[in-house]
């Protein structure tokens, strides 16, 4: 167990899920505290007795409200750090589509609206949050989630802070639906054969046996997974030395139903039997 402080930061766009993600780490115990301005992140940090009580879990929940909203933040953190305090940043994501949607059936404003639209707002939070998320040590794309699947996402990320290395959540996907925004890696499975094209295996997806035979079966598969696995030990060690502790491994191919859902499940076995502490999700199983 690492004596090392630890101290969380939830950001991110408004709408995309802050309030659920705090709910989901008080449940797990952590001390919480919501819309907290950048400039007092050290003064609750020492008030709850982080800098000299390593084993409590705080959490702060900050947004853009502030003007000098990034400028306070990157102060906050490197004060945090410099007193050994380990800061992470978790940043929600979701898409202007989703976010707009999600506004509007609670008929509400943006926060940075003013007198524009509801898109202007959210244009002018995520031109302001664009370094925040670039140095985020974990992003959480919640535009196909509920408030549920966040809950438990968050759960699964930080409801073990005890287990030591690095923490790897798989999803597969189809191309033709667009990257998952908050992936750190991308791999193609489109230099397989398609099961598509087989009708017996068409209506299964990369789950059942027959596909995930039938994929595993093709020339390069196995190469592919060997060289896979490796390249990810290679980046599993630089994470570590980098403080990186959460990461997102996107597996894609043309509809993200066969050949990336039996390949995604074969990453995950593979880390899990080097030791990872590793999470699967299939985004797009289901779309068509």
């Amino acid at each position: 167990m690492s004596t090392e402080p630890a101290f969380v930061i939830v950001t991110g766009m408004s709408g995309a899920g802050r309030s659920t993600a705090a709910k989901a780490l008080e449940d797990l115990g952590w001390f919480v505290i919501d819309n907290l301005p950048p400039g007092l992140l050290f003064a609750m940090a020492e008030e709850a007795g982080k800098v000299k009580l390593a084993a409590d879990k705080v959490a702060a929940v900050v947004d853009v409200r502030s003007l000098a909203f990034t400028t306070d933040l990157n102060a906050a953190i490197e004060e945090l750090e410099g007193r050994g305090v380990r800061v992470r940043v978790v940043f929600l994501e979701a898409s202007d589509e989703e976010l707009v949607r999600r506004f509007e059936n609670v008929r509400r404003p943006h926060p940075l609206q003013g007198e524009g639209r509801l898109v202007d707002g959210i244009a002018r939070e995520r031109g302001i949050l664009r370094e925040v998320r670039a140095n985020a040590d974990l992003v959480i794309d919640t535009s196909s989630h509920n408030v549920h699947e966040l809950r438990h996402k968050i759960v699964s990320f930080f409801g073990g802070e005890d287990r030591p290395g690095l923490r790897v959540n798989v999803v597969s996907f189809g191309f033709k639906y667009g990257l998952p925004v908050d992936a750190d890696l991308v791999v193609d499975c489109r230099f397989l054969p398609n099961p598509h094209w087989v009708p017996d295996l068409r209506p299964m997806n990369g789950l059942d046996a027959p596909v995930r035979d039938y994929v595993l079966g093709q020339p390069g598969a196995k190469e592919f997974l060997d060289a896979y696995e490796e390249v990810l030990q290679v980046v599993a060690v630089g994470y570590a030395r980098e403080g990186k502790s959460y990461a997102t491994l996107a597996v894609g191919c043309t509809g993200g139903k066969h050949r990336s859902v039996a390949m995604a499940e074969q990453v995950a076995a593979r880390l899990r039997d080097r030791g990872m502490e590793v999470q699967v999700s299939h985004r797009d199983v289901g779309r068509e």
